[in-house]
């Protein structure tokens, strides 16, 4: 099989290299992948939002399968356009992408169908948004209704930075913005729970816990993610029937009564407040570097899995998993997630040899010349399998430590809710 992953991030490095270990799979191609998946794959300059020019190469070059990575694509109807012309593609449609390209679309299927999430409201201006600030409680989030590469989220403790947030997102920080939510602050701990659906069968893909923000302790600014572990401490049975019950299930029923059906990876991004789960936001691919974390777990060949999900024969793969610990840290370019250098030399990747319990994930990298540079905020993936998550974030660590990099920070306690 010829198979093209979109995308050039951690996550596509990641899907890459589980894809190459598939023995049906004999060519890959990354459009437009990093330094990473040129040692895998062969990297394809195209603009993923140019549709017709992806769709000539996957003809030209005739692709059995399109794996779709990031979110942006399939917002704007990749999986539609591609599959009128008969390619088999793994990412939900347009309609159903609207789970993450519009908070506003989730926040009205929450209501129809009572899957629990917090109270909000919808506002069109700086003014009416500002007027309901005024007598609101506090802390309360903020979030810009369009894609904002996880970012557009604020959690305001005052008036004073919940009017800030909103005179960003209104003047375009995260691109155009109609809309914006106001919601009640949750207080509990947040968990990523994955599925896998080919429109008829779901199954579970995994938990995930991420740390969105930049400084230790989970303070300073959000990010795209500064690293993760798996599976989640927070999960059991109990939990996992409750989210599949409450959540996963009739947001699926919503979008089969618009007339649509979910194929594809399903993160959804909860807050778990006394083993109850409410549903903070959804995405509708792997998350970055969730998909980092949890890949290297997965025993089951992953090419069986997305075909029998093209081929809505979900139900006959039985999807096994590892037993292992895994955590994840990202080193990120200093200034991240502000103002930071690009084209940054990093010496010393060659020194690596990866193992079936290592790995180092490449997400802003370019190759030249036999070189490496950065050429983004998270710049790589350091990954480890561990009976412990101790053991896995020391291993990291020391790996981070024998790369030496001068232009690259990292957080230190990645995990430390499960560690310290």
């Amino acid at each position: 099989m010829k198979i093209a992953i979109i995308g050039s991030g951690g996550r596509e490095h990641s899907l890459a290299l589980t894809i190459s270990k598939s023995s049906i799979v004999n060519e890959i191609f990354c459009i437009s992948g990093n330094a990473g998946t040129s040692e895998i794959a062969t990297n394809v300059q195209l603009d993923i939002n140019k549709f017709d020019k992806v769709l000539k190469f996957i003809n030209d070059n005739s692709v059995d399968l399109v794996v779709v990575g990031p979110e942006q694509p399939l917002v704007s109807g990749i999986v539609d356009y591609l599959e009128k012309f008969n390619i088999k593609v793994f990412g939900p449609n347009k309609i159903a992408s609207q789970l993450e390209g519009s908070k506003i679309f989730t926040k009205k299927l929450c209501q129809e169908y009572n899957i629990p999430t917090a109270n909000f409201g919808i506002f069109e201006n700086k003014i009416d948004a500002k007027k309901f600030l005024d007598n609101a409680k506090y802390p309360n989030v903020i979030k810009a209704d369009n894609l904002a590469a996880g970012k557009g989220v604020y959690i305001c403790n005052n008036k004073q930075e919940s009017f800030m947030a909103v005179e960003e997102i209104f003047d375009g920080k995260f691109g155009e913005a109609k809309n914006i939510l106001i919601e009640q602050f949750l207080k509990g701990e947040e968990m990523s729970y994955f599925i896998i659906s080919d429109g008829i069968t779901i199954k579970s893909f995994e938990t995930a816990q991420d740390h969105k923000r930049v400084l230790e302790g989970d303070n300073g600014k959000n990010t795209g993610g500064m690293g993760a572990y798996s599976p989640s401490r927070l999960i059991n049975n109990d939990l996992e029937d409750k989210i599949l019950s409450k959540i996963i299930k009739p947001t699926l029923k919503g979008l089969s009564n618009l007339g649509t059906e979910y194929k594809g990876f399903l993160y959804a991004g909860l807050m778990i407040v006394e083993n109850e789960p409410y549903l903070i936001e959804y995405n509708v691919r792997m998350g970055d570097p969730e998909c980092q974390t949890i890949l290297p777990k997965l025993k089951t060949d992953l090419v069986k899995i997305l075909e029998a999900c093209c081929n809505k024969k979900l139900a006959n793969v039985n999807i096994e998993w590892t037993n292992k610990k895994s955590l994840c840290v990202v080193l990120c370019s200093k200034g991240y997630p502000d103002t930071y250098q690009k084209n940054i030399l990093i010496n010393n990747l060659e020194n690596f040899t990866q193992d079936e319990n290592n790995f180092i994930f490449h997400a802003g990298t370019k190759k030249e010349n036999n070189k490496i540079y950065a050429t983004g905020g998270r710049v790589l993936n350091f990954v480890s399998l561990s009976d412990n998550f101790l053991q896995a974030r020391d291993e990291v660590h020391q790996c981070i430590k024998k790369l030496d990099w001068y232009g690259g920070f990292h957080r230190r306690d990645i995990g430390f809710k499960v560690i310290d």
